[in-house]
């Protein structure tokens, strides 16, 4: 039989490994053009499909780049940095080598005595299973949090060994690099940040022919309505399930609800463990209410963050570095108010005033008790948090197409604007609203104000622009950009 035919009947088995032949020792003999045959092939068959992330065309970027430094990939928990990694290994590379510093603690000692480069990958050769060449090989440093020493090596890597590719991960890196004042190489390491799955890469995944109209889409017009209903419905189930990989493949495979909710209450047992094992024990109890107390805190028709809904007293000298430890933690996002949006906002942003949304709207819906058939089929009940889940999914997709934290604004309780994005000498304000409804004077008292080239308003509505508005459904949050000015 054809190798590649061979390879492709497997994978149409969902991989059983039934046969006598390691699957890896075919498929590491295939030309690039014969890979990438089985990845289109193996994306789209069965039920059990592969949802293709974005920050892989990131890595690949990098690995053709002339130069290039180690990549430091920074994120929350579960959201898919190993997959990612070994994925592009296997796509871009003739071998892909893994170093886990949290499995092998033999691995330490490689790192202890020398710094240099190649004295360290003589004795990563001990460990590994597959030949460790420049250019062909991929190195994957992950739990790197767990050794200090292979952490600062990235810094001679950079400078004495840079025809290597190395990706450095690690669980928390975040948080372990603060409460154990580690050292970062700055200057000599490619921060990436990677973030659960988008409503994008869902709906690639989960209907490709729509994915696909929207991507030709050129021009800010009103859509079909079978396109539009499509959308609809297909980012109600993403917010039921949200972007962590496990709770997104069993919606798309039809699991069932419980199994979307047992699988992202076992994400949150697992983070609440987190915190018993990485930060301070007087810290702990107050992490744990920063982030109970999320679900209330959006709950309010105002989301400003209030200490008094953790605690009746609370303030914030007390919870402060609480609060940074989930966010250096990835497991939520802070948006901090401008006292007015001037060029360039970070010169008035108010650090006291701020809203937090979680990382993820499926963790956020459990965290909150939603049953997901509320998000598909909203009550009348569902009002005030119906809003909130509809700001925190716009976020999580403003987030990787836009690359940096919004900001927000707000007149005295008469007016508030979401988010604000800056982009090049431009200030756009970003107005969220709820399913179908678009009342409220928000965006109206800041255009008189301040009269913006450009605005965006998210709703369950068509697609359209009118006089610099530009009217997007929530679902296509992601290539809103790129349809302003046209």
């Amino acid at each position: 039989m054809n190798r590649l035919v061979f390879l492709e009947r497997v994978s149409e088995n969902n991989f059983q490994k039934s046969c006598s032949i390691p699957l890896y020792v075919v498929y590491l003999h295939l030309t690039s053009s014969e890979k990438c045959r089985i990845w289109h092939k193996t994306e789209v068959i069965g039920v059990n499909m592969r949802i293709k992330r974005d920050i892989i065309n990131k890595f690949k970027e990098w690995k053709d780049a002339e130069k290039h430094k180690p990549i430091l990939l920074k994120g929350a928990r579960q959201i898919g940095k190993t997959w990612a990694m070994e994925e592009f290994g296997r796509e871009c590379f003739d071998y892909t080598a893994k170093f886990d510093f949290d499995r092998q603690k033999e691995l330490l000692s490689a790192f202890t005595v020398s710094k240099e480069p190649a004295r360290i990958i003589k004795e990563l050769a001990l460990y590994c299973q597959v030949p460790l060449v420049p250019g062909k090989t991929l190195l994957i440093f992950d739990e790197i949090q767990e050794c200090e020493e292979a952490l600062n090596s990235l810094k001679y890597f950079c400078e004495d060994a840079p025809e290597w590719h190395i990706i450095a991960a690690g669980s928390l890196l975040g948080v372990a690099v603060k409460r154990r004042r580690m050292t970062v190489p700055v200057g000599k390491v490619q921060v990436m940040r990677m973030y659960p799955i988008t409503f994008k890469e869902y709906l690639r995944a989960s209907d490709f022919q729509t994915f696909n109209f929207v991507e030709q889409i050129e021009q800010p017009e009103k859509l079909p309505l079978i396109i539009l209903d499509k959308l609809r419905s297909e980012y109600r189930r993403y917010m039921v399930s949200g972007g962590m990989p496990e709770a997104t493949v069993s919606m798309l495979e039809n699991q069932g609800m419980q199994a979307v909710d047992d699988i992202l209450q076992g994400i949150l047992d697992l983070y609440e463990l987190d915190f018993a094992k990485y930060a301070e024990p007087r810290e702990i109890p107050r992490i744990h209410a920063i982030w109970r107390s999320l679900p209330s805190q959006l709950a309010k028709e105002n989301r400003k963050f209030i200490y008094k809904i953790i605690k009746k007293g609370a303030r914030s000298r007390d919870y402060e570095d609480a609060l940074l430890w989930l966010e250096d933690a990835g497991m939520i996002y802070r948006v901090n108010a401008v006292s007015k949006p001037g060029m360039p906002l970070s010169a008035y942003e108010e650090p006291d005033i701020f809203k937090i949304y979680a990382s993820d709207c499926g963790l956020l819906r459990r965290l909150a008790g939603l049953p997901g058939s509320i998000v598909i089929d909203p009550t009348a009940n569902y009002t005030e948090f119906k809003g909130a889940m509809a700001e925190n999914a716009v976020l999580q997709s403003l987030l990787p197409a836009y690359g940096s934290m919004p900001y927000y604004w707000s007149s005295e309780g008469k007016a508030e604007i979401e988010f604000l994005l800056q982009r090049e000498d431009e200030i756009i304000p970003v107005e969220v609203k709820a399913e179908n409804c678009v009342s409220g004077r928000s965006i109206v008292v800041y255009n008189e104000r301040y009269q913006p080239k450009n605005r965006i308003r998210f709703s369950f509505l068509n697609l359209q622009q009118n006089c610099g508005m530009l009217a997007c459904p929530s679902p296509l949050a992601e290539w809103a950009m790129k349809w302003l000015d046209k």
